[in-house]
């Protein structure tokens, strides 16, 4: 089970971006398109967590392969709906 912390927004627009060798525009871009919501601050700054960057380096990934952002978004889908259904599968196997 990943630790609650790779869920909280630590990182600013600006450290995220150095981390991941992208634009601060692209970050701003993959968030209006719906493929990750970073933390906001009370005061409307993002705060990016470690799953965020990890989400954003397989962004930078499937993007490298030729997928567009409509590709992109489809596998991150398919992957976070197989995460989930390898997590059922394995709470079957351990009632059994």
């Amino acid at each position: 089970m990943a630790d609650r912390r790779d869920d909280q927004g630590v990182y600013s627009i600006s450290v995220t971006a150095r981390m991941v060798g992208m634009e601060q525009h692209n970050l701003r871009q993959y968030e209006s398109r719906g493929l990750l919501e970073p933390d906001r601050t009370s005061g409307g700054t993002r705060l990016y967590s470690d799953r965020d960057v990890d989400v954003l380096r397989r962004i930078g990934e499937l993007l490298t392969e030729g997928l567009n952002l409509a590709g992109v978004r489809l596998v991150l889908e398919l992957e976070a709906r197989n995460r989930h259904l390898t997590r059922q599968v394995d709470r079957l196997k351990d009632q059994s």
